[in-house]
Formats: structure tokens, sequence, C-alpha cells
């Protein structure tokens, strides 16, 4: 009787998972809560994490054309992203697993489910973590130095929803560092382009994760837990506009800071237009709208790289 309940725990669907993932369909059993606790069941946040890195090497290449659009480096950042982003998320159910068990949305993920314990959980986050460091030390000592330098936001950011209203800012914080290192894996150094490049995307992030968080504004008002859509409310439409077009205010800068011209200001009228949509279409309290328009910034960070990538090429 046992084994057949923790079977059917293990086999059990995480409830905000896409359906017919791949990890539920094809993974072996015995895997599944370890790739539940990285979220490889929902790929949206690997490459949320990976776009600012290639923002930074696509800003780069504009600066220093003979430098080339590295590739090889982009690589790199995706396998670093997709490593990091498990392991933070692995840190952040540890950090939460309280709060998880009181939300409908993450009470079936792996450690509240009780899928893994606490020591196998933080076993899978050191595995994780190892990796995300021999991918780190392959870059330039800049870049590594700005890398463990990140790890101080990746630890705060999973108790500011206890403190602040802003959990929102800390997050984009940590999630649009690859800008800085992107910048840095090329130049070596850092100067005024990347870091208006860092600061749309912390504005983006802000913006996407508010609608984000709009699917347990109910849920987090009854325990207690801070976003900025619980403090946006009503407003959330049009103050994540604000974000967003701070977000395309900035990028554009830094895009003409670096040397960029008319293909680059041209072809940022398609992630604006994006934004655009996501504003205009969002609605409150319809948390399967929310989370379609957070899904589409994966095409906003997509639209800004080829913005870039056209620069450099033509």
């Amino acid at each position: 009787m046992n084994s057949n309940k923790q079977s059917n725990g293990v086999s059990a669907p995480v409830a905000d998972a896409q359906k017919a993932n791949w990890v539920d369909m094809w993974a072996p059993e015995f895997s599944r809560p370890y790739l539940r606790l990285a979220r490889l069941d929902r790929p949206i946040g690997i490459w949320l994490l990976f776009w600012p890195c290639a923002f930074g090497v696509g800003l780069a290449s504009v600066a220093i054309p003979p430098n080339g659009f590295n590739f090889q480096i982009l690589i790199l950042f995706f396998i670093g992203a997709l490593v990091m982003r498990g392991a933070g998320c692995t840190f952040n159910d540890l950090v939460d697993q309280d709060i998880d068990q009181k939300v409908a949305r993450t009470r079936s993920r792996p450690l509240p489910a009780g899928q893994v314990t606490r020591n196998q959980a933080a076993v899978f986050l050191v595995a994780q973590a190892l990796v995300g460091l021999i991918v780190l030390v392959r870059f330039n000592s800049y870049s590594i130095w700005l890398g463990v330098a990140s790890l101080v936001l990746v630890v705060i950011y999973p108790f500011m929803k206890r403190v602040t209203w802003w959990p929102q800012l800390f997050l984009g914080l940590a999630f649009s560092w690859g800008a800085l290192m992107g910048w840095t894996s090329q130049v070596g150094q850092l100067y005024l382009p990347p870091l208006l490049l860092y600061g749309g995307a912390v504005l983006w992030t802000i913006g996407y994760d508010t609608i984000y968080a709009m699917q347990d504004i109910e849920d987090d008002a009854l325990i207690g837990v801070k976003s900025t859509a619980r403090l946006f409310a009503k407003h959330t439409k049009w103050l994540v506009g604000l974000f967003y077009a701070g977000a395309l205010a900035l990028w554009t800068w830094a895009g003409t800071a670096a040397g960029a011209g008319v293909i680059f200001q041209s072809a940022m009228i398609l992630p604006a237009l994006i934004l655009l949509w996501q504003v205009i279409t969002l609605k409150f309290n319809d948390p399967a709208n929310a989370l379609l328009r957070f899904k589409a910034n994966h095409f906003v960070g997509l639209a800004l790289t080829l913005a870039l990538w056209l620069e450099y090429k033509f």
C-alpha cells in the first residue's frame, strides 16, 4: 500500500506545469521529482534567465564587431542558465516549502507533495551548483567574479516576499545579471551600455513577474506573501506598461550607446509590439490570461537578441 502511494505521488504532475510535458510523459519515474524541482517541466524560466546573457553578448558584438556574435559562448550561457535556474528553483523550494503547501498552484511541487525529502533536494541543489561552477570557470576572470557576486542576490531573493512588496525587483536584479556577464565575457570589463541593458532587463523582469504573480493574488493575500501584483492591484495593467516602456527605452539607449543604428532601432519594433499586446490584453483576476502573457516574454527576449544580431550582421 505505501509503495503504491509513493509511486502515485512521484508520477503526479505539478499543477501549473505545461500539460503533457516531456518530464511527465517520457522521463524515468525516479527522476521526475528532481526534474520538477529544477522546473524542467516548464522551460520558460530557463529562457528568461538565458536571454539577458544573449543580450549582453549581442550588445558586445555591436560595440566591437571584430569580436563577432559568439555562439560558443551563448551555448555555455544556455547550459549555465539551465543548471543555475534549476539550482535557484531548488533553493527557492527549500526556503518556501511552508508557503508552497498553502498555495493551490504550488502545493503539488515535489517538496510540499513529499516526492523528495529536504536532504535529497539539498544534495540535488549542490550537484546543480557544481555543474554551474564548471561552466563559470570557462569564462574570463572578470566574468567569473561577477558570476560569484550574483550569488548574493540568488540567496536573498526567496526571503524578499516575506519582508517587502517588491520581491519582483530582487528577482529582476538576479535574473538580469547575465546581461552584465554576457558583455564582460566578450569585453572583459563594464561600461555604460551593459549597465543600461541590465537596467532595462530589471524593469522587464519586474513587469513580467508581476504578471506571473497575478496567478496567486488570492492565496498570497491569505497567507501574507507580498508581491507587486498585490501592491499594484487594479493599477497593475498600466504600471506593468510603465515598466515595459522603461525597459524598451533603456534597451534602445544601450544599443545606441554601443553604436547601433537604424537597423537595430527598426527591429526594436517587434519586442515593443509583443510587450504592448501583453499590456493591452492583460486581464485582472484571470490566471490563464496572465500565464499566457508571461510566457510571451520568451519571444520578447528572442526579438531583442535578433535585433542585436541584425545590427551586427548588416
